[in-house]
């Protein structure tokens, strides 16, 4: 664990030069806004959600699986099994952790206000996997540490997790198409770029469906998944209905004030149908 830092930076830095290249190369849409106005603005909160990490927790989350380890305190410290199933099994039941905190921070009005900086995004590519609003990673950082300590977490477990954690998120949001004959069986065990792509659908249903970041496996257990959306692929319109332009859903001040400011009002459909969105 002396190397911890630079083991995830790396990891993290691999994924995503890799996942940047296979888009620059092979894309699957084009961005409605300018690639430099939504980078400036999602890898600026990268560093925010990096600076908020460090100062919240300076000694990182192993400070609180090193605590549990040496109180003997939750489940993994009681249970008689060796150390690589302890490892396994909490990455796993991290994976779940998070799966419920995004479904909670739908659900939540107040959380929704900080997780929608995520969706307001009107394009995906790998940047949007790490556009998060650093209250969000406050909070989120508060309920690992609590599951860490309450599941009694390894320490090894939590270094695999956060890098596992941060590679899938780059790999689904990024804006590549896998083909049919991958993209298939993959999705019945990890998150693909198609099943989270409903996740960012405009459709409040789609977007209330395929919360997994990791293993597909919670969305068909929990019965929150979606298998295509109404639109197709192709057909799906991203971002939210409410932060459909290029001044309300981009720019560094946008995006870090996005959750105390009241959202934009639409206007009304032509076809004086009924509209489909969050209230």
């Amino acid at each position: 664990m002396q190397n911890e830092v630079w083991l995830r930076m790396g990891s993290f830095i691999l994924v995503l030069a890799l996942m940047m290249i296979w888009e620059a190369v092979m894309p699957n849409r084009v961005s409605p806004v300018a690639r430099y106005k939504r980078w400036s603005s999602n890898f600026f909160l990268v560093l925010c959600g990096a600076l908020t990490g460090r100062l919240l927790v300076p000694a990182g989350l192993a400070v609180v699986a090193i605590f549990a380890d040496e109180q003997q305190f939750g489940v993994l410290n009681r249970l008689p099994v060796p150390e690589w199933a302890a490892v396994a099994l909490a990455v796993i039941a991290l994976d779940c952790l998070i799966y419920w905190q995004h479904r909670v921070f739908h659900r939540v009005p107040l959380l929704w206000r900080l997780h929608r900086v995520h969706h307001a995004d009107p394009h995906l590519d790998a940047s949007t996997g790490l556009r998060f609003h650093p209250i969000e990673i406050a909070l989120s950082l508060g309920v690992k540490g609590l599951g860490i300590f309450l599941l009694g977490v390894p320490v090894m477990a939590i270094l695999i997790f956060e890098i596992v954690l941060n590679a899938s998120a780059v790999f689904n949001h990024s804006n590549i198409k896998l083909p049919n004959w991958l993209e298939t069986p993959l999705r019945k065990v990890i998150v693909t770029q198609a099943m989270h792509r409903i996740h960012h659908s405009q459709v409040v249903t789609e977007t209330d469906s395929n919360f997994g970041f990791c293993l597909s496996i919670w969305d068909r257990l929990f019965h929150s998944y979606t298998h295509e959306a109404k639109a197709g692929d192709d057909g799906l319109t991203l971002g939210l209905k409410e932060y459909n332009k290029e001044n309300n859903n981009t720019g560094i001040s946008t995006v870090l004030l996005m959750p105390f400011r009241q959202i934009p009002k639409q206007m009304p459909p032509k076809n004086g149908s009924p509209k489909n969105e969050r209230s």
